[in-house]
């Protein structure tokens, strides 16, 4: 369905929004565009979650479950022994209710359907997040889609506008936003600690050959081959590589850099060039791992190596994002943010910047004081509940502080951290990258998601929780 039929087919939608106490469809250019960044719900105070897809959804099984108010009614999966996994979590978080399950691979519209769910946590593989997505805010829910949300600027222009005309928040869980070194940044930027800033680098540099080729889980010590399933279900990962080009997940290094820089909040992307190396890592790896004849060795991967891509924003600066999930390389997400007066990257951490005009910053700052800058600097929020984060895991932390976020917020009324425009203008890359490569590295243009609201939107602050707001209190 293109975006023109989309818009017929939904038209209703808008007059039912409308009847509900909605403020009705928005057509690109009425002047509405930026609603969603200002949208707040009204309070629920008692959050009822339905999380589909286990193997990523754990994270939210496992936070909902911790978070006072909050109650995982539902769950997912096609898989028996992920629910086994979930409920040793939720004993684990001693909880007294027992969650509704579902296995079949449409029943995740039984849990959009259900009176029961505010919120539906959409973990699932690649192809399912934007049906889902828009199935769930069509039924009345919010939505959260794991990263990327979508694939083409089609899907995410229909994302942002029943995002729009349903009022329902739809965002993307893009957890490196809430990686400690990437808040500590987000605080010294808005300090002013590396003056205007100029550019920035993100990136996915992640060996992921064992999952793509379903190796991972077999090769565990212990795995029961009776429950045997891949790393990635019916490997999903490896045949959208097969047939694509270009960043296809570009949202971890870009979401944190696009937060330094208030990207649909003060400043928005103008256009991107991809560039990227032939296929080697993959097919190599493959045909070293397995029989000449099998399916694995013989199959061709489009997906480049490394691919790089150079975004320019409306203001003039400059962002640098790579990927490469087929080399034996360490992992980085680069994270990189520079000014005027200074620079902070990381992979290893390491911050810098001018302490006296004109003086320039030729290395940066001794070990000891760039530590006392992460002490001294630390975000909020990972003053707040950092250790607590840390003890609940995922990710080093930064899983449960995206999780906290987005409960405190949905149950106090307030906008949240991310909303579709980020979603959109994040996840369009993936196509936009993709024509680029495919046409010796041609210009494309990124649309405003915003349609001009970016202009408007003050920039995200510097957020933390009121523990004693969480959950039934004041209620």
């Amino acid at each position: 369905m293109n975006r023109r039929e989309f818009l017929k087919g939904t038209a209703w939608m808008g007059l039912a929004a409308s009847a509900a106490g909605c403020n009705g469809f928005r057509i690109p250019g009425s002047g509405a565009g930026g609603k969603m960044a200002f949208y707040a719900d009204k309070p629920i105070r008692k959050l009822r979650v339905g999380v589909i897809g286990l193997r990523r959804g754990m994270v939210g099984v496992r936070s909902f479950a911790s978070i006072p108010g909050c109650e995982v009614r539902a769950m997912c999966d096609l898989y028996h022994v992920n629910f086994i996994r979930a409920k040793k979590v939720l004993d684990k978080a001693g909880v007294k209710y027992k969650p509704r399950e579902y296995t079949g691979p449409e029943d995740w519209k039984k849990i959009c359907d259900a009176d029961d769910i505010d919120l539906v946590y959409n973990a699932t593989p690649w192809q399912l997040h934007v049906p889902i997505a828009l199935y769930a805010m069509r039924a009345g829910k919010h939505v959260v889609t794991e990263v990327p949300s979508a694939f083409t600027v089609d899907e995410c222009w229909e994302l942002v506008e029943t995002s729009e005309s349903l009022e329902r928040h739809c965002m993307m869980l893009e957890n490196c936003c809430y990686g400690e070194i990437e808040m500590l940044a987000l605080n010294l930027c808005r300090k002013g600690m590396f003056g205007e800033l100029v550019h920035g680098e993100g990136a996915y540099i992640h060996d992921l050959r064992q999952y793509h080729y379903g190796d991972w889980l077999e090769d565990s010590p212990g795995w029961d081959y009776k429950q045997k399933h891949h790393a990635y279900w019916d490997y999903w990962r490896l045949r959208h590589n097969m047939v694509h080009k270009g960043n296809q997940y570009p949202t971890h290094g870009l979401g944190p850099v696009c937060q330094y820089m208030n990207i649909n909040r003060g400043d928005r992307f103008d256009y991107l060039v991809s560039l990227e190396s032939d296929q080697f890592g993959f097919e190599s790896y493959a045909k070293s791992k397995y029989p000449a004849d099998h399916w694995k060795s013989k199959k061709k991967v489009a997906m480049g190596d490394m691919n790089t891509t150079l975004l320019r924003t409306a203001l003039g600066r400059s962002i640098m994002i790579q990927h490469d999930v087929s080399s034996p390389r360490p992992y980085s997400r680069i994270n990189t943010i520079s000014g005027t007066k200074g620079i902070l990257t990381d992979y290893p951490y390491r911050v810098g910047w001018e302490e006296k005009p004109g003086i320039g910053v030729h290395r940066f700052f001794a070990d000891a004081k760039a530590e006392e800058i992460r002490k001294t600097h630390m975000h909020p929020l990972w003053k707040q509940a950092g250790d607590l984060a840390k003890r609940m895991g995922g990710h080093g932390g930064m899983d449960f502080l995206m999780v906290l976020r987005l409960a405190y917020c949905l149950q106090n009324g307030l906008p949240l951290d991310q909303n579709v425009y980020d979603l959109a203008s994040w996840s369009c890359l993936a196509e936009l990258t993709e024509k680029s490569v495919r046409n010796n590295s041609a210009p494309q243009s990124v649309p405003d998601f915003t349609r001009g609201g970016w202009k408007t939107t003050p920039p995200l602050g510097i957020e933390g929780v009121d523990m004693t707001k969480l959950g039934m209190v004041g209620a």
